[in-house]
């Protein structure tokens, strides 16, 4: 599994297999212009090889800002859908709040866009489901 970036709170991974899946490993908290910095990098790197498959490694990710979290999802949400993401892995966060959050977010959101969502505590059954 190349990693595509590497930053002090995120690693970008490239899996390859039936689907390309971009994996976003967060590695813990970010203020909010890195945060949507590096997720803009994910996008755009998610396209440039032709991912169609998003691994949202989220366990050690910190604390998520409201603002960030609407920014998730009328922009980045979106995005996914049209880079042709068939399938979105979650690995939720450690951090209760976070959890909720992020959780609660993805709930509202995910149901009505045209890809598969599912929740692991595995990151190597979602690495395996994403990539199927």
């Amino acid at each position: 599994m190349p990693v595509l970036a590497s930053h002090p709170a995120l690693v970008l991974h490239l899996h390859q297999g039936t689907h390309n899946a971009l994996e976003t490993e967060w590695l813990g908290y970010v203020s909010s212009a890195d945060f949507r910095r590096y997720i803009t990098e994910a996008i755009a790197l998610a396209r440039e090889h032709h991912a169609t498959a998003w691994i949202a490694n989220d366990r050690l990710l910190g604390a998520v800002r409201p603002k960030d979290l609407t920014w998730i999802g009328q922009t980045v949400l979106p995005a996914l859908v049209e880079l042709g993401v068939v399938r979105f892995a979650r690995l939720e966060a450690e951090q209760t709040l976070n959890r909720m959050l992020i959780g609660n977010l993805y709930q509202d959101t995910t149901p009505g866009l045209p890809f598969q969502t599912r929740m692991f505590t595995d990151v190597d059954e979602a690495r395996t489901w994403a990539l199927s």
